[in-house]
Order: structure tokens, then sequence, then C-alpha cells
């Protein structure tokens, strides 16, 4: 009965497509937020929102469970090969642009950081933050999501387009926090330009790993440098990077070529990219 089961649930997942990997980021996306909601009690006897224990309840520990059930799902599905493996398909050198400007606001926001007003505790805490929240949400979107579209065989410019579309739904939840309409409304578009550097610099390294890292030192760098600015020149400059993120995915979203050939064992990739 539990190989029936399980064989069962592999077929389900294998077959992908894009209402598969919807239903998937709904799952996870209510899940997260219903673990916030149970630890609202424990939230309510935090004082300090800024605290290292204000970032621990309401970021650490909600995305580090999450993170614990991506990797279950990895497991139950048998895809741990295929989402921490080589990419099937190879990018092209013009892909780097996208690394090469996240990172360099990355390292704007950390150069502007007043550290000794944020305290060793708030910045470890939130560096902490990072590393699960890269981790949870790159294996979920550039991870399953692509995984799911490449299975039903759309093409890349497709599946980079709709897994950052995802990625960028996520970020709608942040209305239920008391953000406002416009603030979020922002977000979405800086998320979904985000999100397809996010593909382009996994394309271009070939592994997930590489937006997994992006992505940690992306959350604390920005949030730090909003909480605890450095004023002057770098940290207008650091105020640049949502607009340069936002033009370059949009942008090079239009040049991404290929196609992964779906199969029953192996992903191929077509010649044309």
């Amino acid at each position: 009965m539990t190989d029936v089961t399980q064989s069962g649930w592999r077929r389900f997942w294998e077959k992908g497509g894009w209402w598969r990997a919807l239903v998937l980021v709904v799952v996870y996306f209510v899940l997260y937020n219903g673990l916030s909601l149970l630890l609202t009690p424990l939230a309510e006897q935090i004082t300090d929102p800024q605290s290292a224990e204000a970032i621990l309840v309401f970021y650490v520990i909600p995305i580090f469970v999450g993170s614990l059930l991506l990797v279950g799902f990895a497991l139950s599905v048998g895809w741990l090969r295929e989402i921490f493996g080589p990419q099937p398909i190879r990018g092209r050198g013009w892909m780097w642009i996208a690394i090469a400007v996240v990172l360099l606001f990355n390292v704007l926001h950390l150069l502007s950081i007043d550290y000794g007003a944020a305290g060793f505790e708030v910045v470890a805490t939130w560096l902490l933050a990072g590393v699960f929240i890269g981790f949870a949400e790159e294996v979920l979107t550039r991870g399953f999501v692509v995984n799911l579209l490449r299975k039903a065989g759309q093409r890349e410019i497709a599946v980079a387009a709709i897994s950052s579309a995802m990625f960028a739904l996520l970020h709608a939840g942040n209305l239920l926090t008391g953000q406002s309409l416009l603030a979020t409304a922002i977000q979405l578009v800086y998320t979904f330009g985000f999100g397809v550097c996010m593909y382009l610099a996994m394309r271009v390294t070939g592994t997930i790993i590489a937006p997994i890292l992006l992505h940690a030192s992306t959350d604390p760098s920005i949030f730090l440098q909003t909480e605890y600015p450095v004023e002057g020149g770098l940290g207008a400059l650091a105020g640049l990077g949502n607009p340069a993120v936002i033009i370059v995915g949009i942008v090079l979203l239009f040049f991404i070529r290929g196609r992964v050939q779906p199969t029953s064992t192996v992903p191929q990739f077509d010649a044309t990219r």
C-alpha cells in the first residue's frame, strides 16, 4: 500500500505543469503564514520589533520550518539530485549581468550600514535569517517551480517569467502584516525582476547554490541598510538598487532562449538558446 501511494504521489508531481507549481506555492504560503500566526502570542511579548528576538520569531523560526518542509517534499518525490545537481541547460555569458548587478548593490548596502547602531546580535540574526530565506525561497521557486515547468515542456523564457511571477506573489502576503497596497505593488514588481535575475544566476552558473547565496546576502543587506543607514554617497547609491534590479530583470527576460526536453529520466536540452 505504501509503495503504491508513494508511486502515485511521485507520478503526480512528475507530470509537471504550471498549476501544480501554483498549488505547491500556495500550500507553502499557507503553511508559512499559518506558522507565523501560531507564533503571534510569542511575538506579542516582544517590545522592540527591531531586536534580535523579533527577527528570530518573525523570520528565522518560520522560514527554518519552511526549509525543513521543502527538504521533506524533495525527499518524498526524489528530487534532491534534480534540484541541487547541475542544471540541464547551459547559460550564456550575458547572464552574468544579472549576478553583477545584484552583487554590486548588495555590497553597496553592506558598506552603508551603521553596524555600531545595529549591534552584533541584530546583524548576526539577520545574516542567519538571510541564509534560511535564500534557501527556502530559491528551492521553492527556482527549484521546484522551475522543475515542474520544465517537466511540462515550457520554453525557458516562460519558465523564467512564471517562476518569477510566483516568487513575487509570495510577497503579496505582506499585505497581511499591514504593509500598504502601493508599497506591496512596488515590492511585487521588484521581486519579479529579482526573480528573473536569480533564474539567470542559476542558468549561467549551472547550480541553484548561486541564487541561494545571492538571495541570502540580499535580504539582510537591504533590511539592515534600511533600518541602520550611514549617511553619505554610498547609501544614496545603494538606494538605486531596486530600480536597477527591476530594469535589468525585465529587460534580460526577453533574451532568454532554450527549452529542456521533458523525459522520464535525465532532462535534455536543445541547442537553441
